[in-house]
C-alpha cells in the first residue's frame, strides 16, 4: 500500500504484497471490500450485515485510489463525498461515481501536500529535493529534474546558449528483502539520461518549453522533444506513462521535469497533467525565489566581511588573533565587528562592537561605526571620548540605531590598558598563571541612547596576560543567560590555561578555537566576533626617552643620545643610519615646535624611533627642486627606513620610523 505524503513524509512506502500484485490495480481498487470497524466516521458508516450500504451512509474502505490509480494506505483519511443518487441509477454506476470523486479528492490532497513540501525549501537543493520526495512514488516511479545552467538571477539576461543540466534524479525499484514482503527502496543507479542538453532554437524541445504546458510523453511534440532532452539511447515506457513539464519562473523557462511510470503501473490520466502543471509552477517559482535569496545572502555576507579587517596589524609588544562566526544560515548577516588600530607611541586600540539586529541595515551601520571609530582613533582621543562621538554618530544615522561597543587602548611601555564600555559584555583577562578574571568595567549605556556619559578605567596589563574581547553571541543564547555564559567562558579559559602550565601562555590561535568549541548546537542564535590580545609589553631596559629643547643644538644632542643607546643595545652597526634619520626628523620638529621635543627609542624585533612636537601640521614628502635648500629630509627617511609615518595628536604630532635590527 502506498503512503500519502502528508502522513509520513520522507518514509518509503511499502509495495503491494506478492499475491496482491498479481491482479490488476484497477480491479483491486473497484473490488468490494468488507466493512471495517473503527474507520473515519465522518466519511463512513455501518453496514446492515449484508455487505450493502445502508441508505444515507457510506461503506468504509480498506484501500482508496490515490493519484493516478495508485492505492492509498489503509485507514488514510478520505474526503467525504456526497453522491446524489439519480432515479433508476444502478449500484455499479453509483460505485463508479464514488470512485471517481475519491480519486479527485486524492489528487487535491496530494497537490496540497506536495506544494507545501516544495514551499518549505529555502535553497535550491531543498526545493528540488522536495519536488522529488513529494512525487516519487505517489505520483510517479521516477523523476528527472533539469535546470538551466547557469540559472539567471532576477532581471539579468541569461547567457547563450540555452543549456539544461540534470540537477537531480530519483527512482524507486522493487526488491525482495530476505523473503519478506517486497518494499520500495531508493535505486542506487540513477535513471540513464543525458547530463547536459543544449536546447536548439526552433527545435522540438524549445517548442515544448515555450508552450509551458505539460504534455504526455507519447504526444507528437514530446516524442521529438524527450530524445533531445534525455538522449537518443533513453527508452521511454509506452502509453501515458511519461509527462514532460516545463519549469517556468517569473520571467522565463528555467528548466524541465520528466515524470515516469513503470509499465506495470497504470498510466497517467488527463487530470494528472493539471497536477504536473501545479507541481512545476510551484517548483519554478520556488527556485526563482531561492536564487534571488541566495544572491542577496551572498551580497550581504560579502558586504559584512569586506567591512571586517582582512588581517590584523602587528603592533609592537602585543600579539593579536580574531574570529568571526555568522549566525544560522537563515540569518547570517549581522552587525558584529572587531578592529585593532595602531596608535602613536607604539600603543594599539582594541575595538569590539555589536549593532543590534540582523539585516543589511545592521551590516551597513556596522561599517559606518567602524569607519568612525578608526577616524576617532587616529585623532588619539581617550576611549570615553571615542564612545561619546560614536554615540553622536549613531544618533545622526537615525532613530533606533543602537549598538554596544568596547574600546580599549593598550600601552606596551607602561604595561597599562585603558578601557571604556558602552553596554557591552565585560572583557576577560587570562593571567599567566592560569587565573581568569572578569574585569570590572563600568557597563555604560549602548551607543545611540544619547545624553549618557561614558567612563574609562585604567588597569594593569602584565606581560604574558591575554585579554579577550567578544560579542554577546558567544555567551548568550536561548539555552543560557549572559552571565551564565560569561562564567562558563571564564572557566573554559582557566581550564585551557592550566593545560599549558603556569609558566607558559596557551597559543593564541588555539585558544580562540577552544573558546568557540564551547558553543553547543543551540548556541548559534547570533553572530560572534572575538578578539584576543596577548600582552608581551616592552621591557624598561629596551626603552630610551629624552626631552630636547627646541634650539639649534637639539639635532646634535639627539645624535649623541641615540649613539649611546645603540651601543648599550649592541646595535652600533645602525648608528650611521639612525643618526642621519634622527637628525633630519629632529631638525624639522625644532623648526616648528615651541615646547620641548620628545625623542624615544624602542628596541623590540625592530628599532623604532619616535619624535614628537606640539605642532599639528603633518610633514609631507615632496620632490625638491635643484634650487631648493630643504625638502629632502623625508625623502631620505623614506629611502632608508623600513617603515615611517606621522600621526596627529590632540596636542601636536609624532613622526616615527623603523629600522630592521637584523639584516
Amino acid at each position: 500500500m502506498t503512503e500519502h505524503p502528508t502522513s509520513h513524509e520522507g518514509r518509503q512506502p511499502l509495495a503491494a504484497r506478492p499475491h496482491e500484485r498479481t491482479r490488476p490495480r484497477q480491479q483491486a481498487a473497484e473490488a468490494p471490500v468488507p466493512a471495517q470497524s473503527g474507520g473515519d466516521r465522518s466519511a463512513a458508516g455501518k453496514g446492515d450485515g449484508t455487505g450493502r450500504p445502508v441508505p444515507g451512509q457510506t461503506t468504509p474502505q480498506t484501500t482508496a485510489p490515490a493519484v493516478g490509480g495508485a492505492p492509498l494506505q489503509a485507514g488514510a483519511p478520505a474526503a467525504a463525498v456526497a453522491v446524489t443518487a439519480a432515479p433508476g441509477a444502478s449500484p455499479a454506476h453509483h460505485a463508479q461515481d464514488g470512485a471517481a470523486a475519491r480519486r479527485e479528492g486524492d489528487r487535491l490532497r496530494f497537490v496540497g501536500a506536495a506544494t507545501r513540501r516544495i514551499a518549505r525549501g529555502i535553497d535550491l537543493d531543498e526545493i528540488v529535493l522536495g519536488l522529488c520526495r513529494a512525487t516519487v512514488p505517489t505520483f510517479s516511479d521516477a523523476i528527472l529534474v533539469y535546470l538551466r545552467d547557469p540559472l539567471p538571477v532576477g532581471d539579468e539576461r541569461p547567457v547563450a546558449p540555452f543549456v539544461l543540466r540534470l540537477r537531480r534524479t530519483d527512482r524507486l525499484r522493487l526488491t525482495d528483502v530476505e523473503g519478506e514482503e517486497l518494499v520500495l527502496v531508493p535505486d542506487p543507479d540513477p535513471t540513464p539520461a543525458a547530463e547536459l542538453c543544449e536546447v536548439r532554437s526552433g527545435g522540438a524541445l524549445a517548442e515544448v518549453l515555450r508552450g509551458v504546458r505539460p504534455v504526455f510523453g507519447d504526444s507528437a511534440a514530446a516524442r521529438a522533444a524527450l530524445p533531445e532532452l534525455l538522449g537518443q539511447e533513453h527508452v521511454l515506457p509506452g502509453g501515458h506513462r511519461a509527462i514532460l513539464a516545463p519549469l517556468r519562473g517569473r520571467r522565463r523557462v528555467i528548466g524541465a521535469a520528466v515524470f515516469l511510470r513503470r509499465p506495470e503501473r497504470p498510466g497517467f490520466e488527463p487530470n494528472d497533467l493539471l497536477v504536473a502543471a501545479q507541481l512545476a509552477t510551484h517548483t519554478a517559482l520556488g527556485i526563482d525565489k531561492a536564487v534571488l535569496y541566495g544572491r542577496e545572502a551572498y551580497i550581504a555576507d560579502e558586504l559584512q566581511r569586506t567591512m571586517l579587517p582582512d588581517s590584523l596589524p602587528q603592533p609592537t609588544g602585543v600579539r593579536l588573533a580574531s574570529r568571526y562566526l555568522p549566525a544560522a544560515e537563515t540569518a547570517r548577516v549581522g552587525g558584529d565587528w572587531y578592529d585593532a588600530i595602531p596608535l602613536p607611541g607604539s600603543r594599539v586600540a582594541l575595538v569590539v562592537g555589536d549593532v543590534m539586529g540582523h539585516s543589511m541595515t545592521s551590516a551597513a551601520i556596522m561599517g559606518q561605526l567602524r569607519t568612525t571609530a578608526q577616524t576617532l582613533a587616529g585623532l588619539d582621543l581617550p576611549p570615553q571620548e571615542v564612545l561619546h562621538h560614536l554615540d553622536e554618530q549613531a544618533q545622526r544615522l537615525g532613530q533606533d540605531r543602537m549598538a554596544t561597543c568596547m574600546y580599549a587602548v593598550y600601552d606596551p611601555v607602561s604595561h597599562r590598558i585603558t578601557i571604556a564600555n558602552a553596554g557591552h559584555p565585560p572583557p576577560i583577562l587570562l593571567h599567566l598563571g592560569g587565573r581568569a578574571e572578569v574585569l570590572r568595567v563600568p557597563p555604560g549605556a549602548p551607543i545611540g541612547v544619547g545624553g549618557v556619559d561614558f567612563e574609562a578605567v585604567e588597569l594593569d596589563a602584565p606581560a604574558g596576560a591575554t585579554l579577550l574581547l567578544y560579542t554577546d553571541g558567544l555567551v548568550e543564547s536561548r539555552l543560557r543567560d549572559v552571565w551564565t555564559g560569561i562564567e562558563q567562558l571564564r572557566e573554559r579559559l582557566a581550564a585551557t590555561a592550566q593545560l599549558t602550565g603556569p609558566d607558559h601562555s596557551p597559543p593564541l590561535e588555539a585558544l580562540c578555537d577552544d573558546v568557540l568549541d564551547m558553543l553547543g548546537p543551540g548556541d548559534r542564535d547570533d553572530d560572534i566576533a572575538l578578539l584576543a590580545a596577548r600582552f608581551d609589553g616592552i621591557a624598561p631596559s629596551d626603552v630610551a626617552y629624552w626631552f630636547l629643547e627646541p634650539e639649534d643644538a637639539a639635532p646634535g644632542r639627539a645624535r649623541r643620545l641615540a649613539r649611546r643607546a645603540l651601543a648599550r643595545w649592541d646595535l652600533e652597526e645602525l648608528s650611521d643610519s639612525v643618526e642621519l634619520l634622527i637628525s633630519e626628523v629632529v631638525t624639522n620638529a625644532v623648526r616648528y615646535a615651541e615646547r620641548p621635543v620628545t625623542l624615544r627609542l624602542l628596541k623590540t624585533d625592530v628599532l623604532r624611533c619616535e619624535v614628537g612636537d606640539d605642532s599639528p601640521q603633518l610633514p609631507r614628502q615632496r620632490r625638491a627642486r635643484d634650487t631648493d635648500e630643504g625638502g629632502r629630509g623625508l625623502f631620505l627617511v623614506n629611502r632608508l627606513a623600513r617603515r615611517w609615518g606621522a600621526t596627529r595628536l590632540s596636542g601636536g604630532k609624532v613622526v616615527w620610523f623603523e629600522l630592521a635590527t637584523r639584516p
